[in-house]
Formats: structure tokens, sequence, C-alpha cells
């Protein structure tokens, strides 16, 4: 059986690693979590923009801003 981990443990040990940030406007970044602060302010890495499940942009770096974000989920390889 796995050990419970806080929200706080879990964002440090998902850094480096692909995720999802899904909007409250219902748009999907995926990318590679760069940093994140207290506030949820979150920088992205090899950024996909998806809207309605399709691809719509791809940006170097990103910068999601907190107030934003819906959730922070890990993102399997492809």
């Amino acid at each position: 059986m796995s050990r419970k981990q806080t929200p706080s443990e879990f964002l440090k040990q998902i850094i480096g690693k692909p995720v999802v940030v899904k909007l409250n406007s219902g748009v999907d970044y995926r990318g590679i979590l760069a940093c994140l602060d207290g506030y949820m302010n979150i920088a992205l890495e090899q950024t996909e923009e998806y809207v309605n499940g399709q691809l719509k942009n791809k940006y170097g770096d990103a910068f999601i801003r907190g107030n934003n974000v819906l959730y922070i989920s890990t993102q399997k390889r492809r």
C-alpha cells in the first residue's frame, strides 16, 4: 500500500515531468512542469495548447497564472 501524499509533496515530486494543466475555461496545456509558486502560478516548457481535445498551438515556454488553474495532473509519456 502506498503512502498518502499532501498536495505540496505531489507538486514537488512532479517538477520536471510531463503534466496536463486544465484551466477554468476548459483549455488544456500539456508540457513539462518547470516550476510553480504558492499562488499556483505555473511555468511550463515544450507546451502544447488543446481546445476541445484538438491541438491549437505549440509554445516553447508558457506561464499560466494560478487563478486560472482548475487542476494539474501527471501526463503519461507518448
